[in-house]
């Protein structure tokens, strides 16, 4: 009897776990007002308080910006806001599903 208990106790969890899986992307922003430490600076200070962001690297060479984000929070068009919020313009360069 416990044991069925517990099969099913597992078996309800796991439903509920695949249920409320999140769909990560990954999406890569090349930003051109990102010139100096400075302005890596500023969106390294704003851009992981936007709502869904889990992850955020910058690259000042290539002037880009990779963010993993929970697409169920929020989507590409509220993160170009983010960028817009100090005046930075975010164009995509590629946006994929992380697995």
């Amino acid at each position: 009897m416990k044991r069925v208990l517990l099969f099913t106790f597992m078996a309800a969890f796991m439903c509920a776990a695949q249920v409320s899986a999140k769909e990560l992307r990954k999406i890569v922003f090349k930003v051109d007002q990102m010139e100096c430490v400075n302005c890596e600076n500023k969106v390294k200070k704003n851009i992981p308080f936007e709502k869904g962001v889990k992850k955020m690297e910058t690259d000042l060479k290539t002037r880009t910006v990779t963010i993993t984000y929970d697409s169920d929070k929020t989507n590409i068009q509220k993160l170009k806001e983010g960028f817009a919020k100090f005046k930075y313009e975010a164009k995509v360069i590629s946006d994929v599903e992380v697995k």
